[in-house]
């Protein structure tokens, strides 16, 4: 596979945690793992669950781009300073990073228990920070600069029922706009991608009904439920040297169900 050099990816090196999914599926981390390794990046693919991340180095392999699989728990400071170093003894640089992970949960405040409260903010929030705090020093050491992006979530701004993920997606787009300011000046560029209703591993694995999915495409203004491959190509750019006057900025890859769509039941 020759890389796609238009992005300035090319021997680049990125970090994408959520970078594993079921089988053959394409979720947001596998599509930006295999859409970053085509444009010429060299990419860890992290995920809790090793043989799915093992799954997207082989799709990767097979068309001729570089990547690895690794474990880490992203939750915990030291794995994710291990990730990094892991990262850098590999390939000596790190450039970018793609932050995935993330859990739901629907309940109200009332309803939710403190400790689920305290474990979605530790997968969804703590996570990002911890990956951001690792990888920025890395990135300003090794590349002079890098650039970060974080997956929130269409309920960051449009709550209904999932208020420990909502409130904790909202907190990751505060986080990037932070970090945005906080380390410019580092030749960091931090951006977060908000999502809307994408029909991925991770949402199939609900059982959603077709009335479910009916709900959720005429969310879109466009008619139709997005995948894994349009919050893909989203991160590629932001990461991308295409992107290079872009940091602090949220973009909605949702359909423009923000604007006008109905309410959905489910994510």
């Amino acid at each position: 596979m020759a890389p796609n050099e238009e992005w300035g990816l090319k021997d680049k090196v990125a970090i994408v945690t959520g970078g594993g999914a079921a089988g053959d599926g394409i979720g947001n981390g596998r599509a930006a793992c295999i859409l970053l390794a085509r444009a010429g990046a060299k990419v860890l693919v992290v995920d809790r669950d090793l043989a799915l991340a093992e799954r997207t180095v082989a799709m990767i392999a097979g068309e001729g781009g570089t990547a690895a699989a690794v474990s880490y728990d992203v939750t915990i400071s030291a794995q994710c300073e291990a990730m990094v170093a892991d990262a850098v003894s590999r390939w000596g640089r790190l450039d970018c990073l793609d932050n995935n992970v993330g859990i739901g949960g629907r309940a109200t405040v009332v309803e939710e228990t403190e400790e689920r409260w305290a474990n979605i903010m530790k997968v969804n929030v703590d996570s990002m920070f911890l990956t951001c705090k690792h990888a920025i020093p890395a990135m300003i050491r090794t590349a002079g600069g890098g650039s970060i992006v974080n997956i929130s979530s269409i309920s960051a701004l449009r709550p209904r029922g999932l208020t420990a993920y909502s409130v904790s997606k909202g907190a990751v787009i505060a986080l990037t706009q932070a970090v945005a300011v906080d380390h410019g000046p580092d030749g960091i560029r931090s951006n977060c991608v908000f999502p809307g209703p994408v029909y991925t591993p991770m949402v199939y694995a609900k059982g959603l009904t077709e009335q479910a999915r009916d709900t959720r495409r005429r969310a879109s203004v466009m008619g139709r439920e997005g995948n894994g491959w349009d919050i893909g190509m989203a991160v590629r750019f932001l990461l991308s040297e295409q992107a290079r006057f872009i940091t602090g900025q949220i973009l909605g890859v949702d359909g423009g169900a923000t604007l006008v769509g109905p309410s959905r039941s489910s994510d």
